[in-house]
């Protein structure tokens, strides 16, 4: 692999940068694979970031409406990802907090009613037992889902759609 320059480094970073939302983490792990050496990472970074390239709560943003919405994650699972991402606490938690409780409703519902259909279980208690534990791993708090289980009857929409 050949040296990349500051100059070459800042015009490919702003051009991907320019295409879609980056954080400074990625900016930086991709600069140091490159061979950049630390100050030259610091200042190419520091350039993009004043002339707004990169911003880490607007890549934050983008990245709770995507996962949310088109993953279908829960908050745990986002705010672990942004984490791995080495976003700021700050930023986390006020990116997080905007989440409306309806989107997020919104998207667990139908995943739960997805995965009812084929989740089997001798019991009704063994069936909810594995549809928790599946909303869980996607990372949806135990409250949301016990709201979407208990009133929101998961149950009595599928006897909806027998009827029909």
């Amino acid at each position: 692999m050949k040296e990349v320059t500051e100059q070459g480094a800042y015009l490919e970073l702003a051009s991907r940068c320019a295409r879609a939302e980056h954080c400074q983490h990625d900016l930086l792990e991709k600069m140091r694979q490159w061979g950049m050496t630390e100050e030259a990472r610091t200042r190419v970074l520091e350039r993009l970031t004043k002339e707004r390239y990169v911003d880490d709560e607007r890549y934050a943003r983008a990245f709770v409406k995507d996962k949310i919405r088109y993953n279908k994650w829960g908050r745990r699972k986002v705010e672990q990802a942004l984490w791995a991402k080495h976003i700021s606490d700050d930023i986390r938690e006020r990116v997080l907090d905007e989440i409306d409780d309806d989107e997020y409703l919104a998207v667990l519902r139908p995943l739960l009613k997805q995965k009812r259909k084929s989740t089997t279980g001798k019991t009704a208690y063994e069936q909810n037992s594995k549809l928790i534990r599946f909303a869980l791993g996607r990372g949806f708090t135990m409250d949301h889902i016990r709201q979407c289980m208990d009133t929101d009857g998961i149950e009595d929409s599928e006897y909806l759609d027998q009827d029909s």
